[in-house]
């Protein structure tokens, strides 16, 4: 079978589903595993954003969608060239990645007779039954099958182990310019690490919202990770917002390998906070998945 994933998250799952050999085009962002490009066909492009301040993000970002533009280009013709079998695509976010609408009118206008997946999650549950989704297009349900057993195990004994434990206020920043608390599935992650997700928003997109608000909320934790950021770049952005929270305890986190892609690594991203909020249950977060500013 020939696979495309237009998204990161979805290429994270194929491969997790040992399906590497059989995806033959991917988008600019997808990043796991790193040797991936070598033979696959970059089938969607975008701004390389790298350089820009998270403000001037925002700012690019709000004026393409303003002017109905796309922040995504899907290469139609290197599209077609691959003949796919299965296109992975979504509709969860216009800003993360090509909405499966344009998608769908593409694979028509070609003629391609490939089946097209969308996966849109809004919390963890679904983010798993989303890799059973998968599984089963690409016809492997049973590699699927165990894998989400294997990540639902991992979660059980998380929350085994800070079961019973005091849970701490956790504010996660998903953005800092504006400020934007976090939505989707990472109020859930925190909920299983053993701590209370306080200014996010549970199973909806994530929204902006005022340095006083998430004050407001009495964090005893903030989070900082802002999506598209790894962690050198989120440990830049909570070293300013540091000063907006003196009483709490600020952290950075590789937001794109553990929190903001709906993929397997969810449930890493998920150990992790747990070793923050309690770090004399769980082993300590590992160096490049986070860390302390304050």
């Amino acid at each position: 079978m020939r696979l495309v994933s237009l998204l990161p998250s979805a290429t994270e799952i194929v491969y997790a589903l040992g399906l590497g050999d059989d995806l033959v085009g991917v988008t600019f962002e997808c990043e796991v595993p790193a040797s991936y490009r070598a033979g696959t066909t970059v089938v969607v492009g975008g701004r390389d954003t790298r350089g820009m301040s998270p403000g001037d993000i925002d700012a690019y970002v709000r004026a393409q969608v303003a002017a109905g533009a796309d922040l995504y280009t899907l290469h139609a013709g290197a599209l077609a060239g691959l003949d796919p079998d299965l296109i992975l695509t979504q509709d969860l976010c216009r800003v993360c990645a090509l909405p499966s609408g344009r998608v769908a009118d593409a694979v028509d206008h070609l003629g391609c007779l490939a089946e097209v997946v969308s996966l849109d999650p809004y919390t963890l549950d679904d983010v798993l039954e989303s890799i059973r989704a998968v599984g089963a297009a690409a016809r492997v349900p049973e590699r699927a099958e165990a894998l989400v057993d294997g990540l639902r195990a991992r979660l059980a004994a998380v929350r085994a182990a800070v079961a019973g434990r005091p849970r701490p206020r956790v504010a996660v920043v998903e953005w800092v310019d504006p400020p934007f608390g976090a939505g989707h599935w990472i109020p859930d992650l925190v909920d299983v690490a053993g701590g209370e997700p306080v200014g996010t928003h549970r199973g909806a997109r994530s929204g902006p919202t005022t340095w006083d608000a998430l004050r407001a909320a009495r964090p005893d934790v903030v989070l900082v990770a802002p999506c598209g950021f790894r962690l050198d770049g989120a440990a830049v952005q909570a070293t300013g917002v540091a000063g907006h929270f003196p009483g709490a305890q600020v952290w950075a986190l590789d937001a794109d390998g553990l929190i903001v892609r709906a993929g397997p690594r969810l449930v890493d991203g998920t150990e992790t906070i747990a070793a923050i909020l309690h770090p004399d249950a769980l082993p300590a977060a590992a160096p490049n998945a986070a860390r302390r500013i304050t």
